[in-house]
C-alpha cells in the first residue's frame, strides 16, 4: 500500500474519451505540488508549471465514492514520461499515455477500492450494493473529470465506465 506507479493496476483497465489536446488544458496547467526530497536533476521541475487541476469523481454502481484531486498527484505528467523513457523506451505520435490510479491525502481522495477499503480491512459502504472491500460481479465503476477552460468554463473530459462481468469457465 500504495501499489507505486505503473503496477497492479492491469485489471478491468478501460480507456475513455479523454484523449485532449495540450491546447485545451491551458487554463488547468498550475505548479507541481511541494515533495519531500528534491527528484533527480532530469525530473526537476519545480520551476514550471507542469501540474495539472483536473477535478475527478469515482463512483461505484452510481454512487460517488471518491473525488481526487489530480493537482496533488506527487510525479507530474512531464516526470512520468521522463521516467518511462530515461532507459531507452520510444514514444511516437499517436502513443496513449496516462496516470494510472490517482490518490489524494485525505482517506475520501483515494483513487482505488483497494486504497478507500485500506487492502480489504475497512469495507467501504455503499448506498445500494451494501459493503465492498473488492470489486464485484456486476459492479460498474465510472470515472469522470473537468478541468478548467482557458475562460474560466469547466471541460468536461468524459466519462470511462466499466463493468465487472462473472468469470466464464
Amino acid at each position: 500500500m500504495p501499489l507505486g506507479p505503473f503496477l497492479g493496476k492491469s485489471f478491468a483497465t478501460s480507456i475513455s474519451p479523454w484523449i485532449v489536446p495540450l491546447d485545451a488544458l491551458r487554463g488547468a496547467w498550475l505548479p507541481p505540488p511541494e515533495r519531500d526530497v528534491p527528484p533527480l536533476p532530469y525530473l526537476r521541475d519545480d520551476e514550471l508549471e507542469c501540474g495539472l487541476d483536473l477535478a475527478i469523481q469515482v463512483r461505484l454502481n452510481g454512487q460517488l465514492i471518491s473525488e481526487p484531486p489530480f493537482s496533488s498527484m506527487y510525479w507530474t505528467a512531464a516526470q512520468q514520461l521522463a521516467h518511462l523513457t530515461v532507459n531507452g523506451a520510444s514514444l511516437r505520435t499517436g502513443d496513449l499515455f496516462a496516470s494510472g490510479t490517482v490518490s489524494g491525502p485525505e482517506p475520501a481522495q483515494r483513487g482505488s477500492l483497494l486504497e478507500l477499503s485500506w487492502n480489504g480491512q475497512e469495507p467501504l459502504e455503499v448506498p445500494g450494493s451494501g459493503s465492498r472491500s473488492f470489486l464485484e460481479d456486476g459492479d460498474e465503476v465510472e470515472i469522470s473529470a473537468t478541468a478548467p477552460g482557458f475562460g474560466g468554463e469547466r471541460i468536461g473530459f468524459g466519462a470511462v465506465t466499466g463493468r465487472i462481468l462473472p468469470a466464464v469457465n
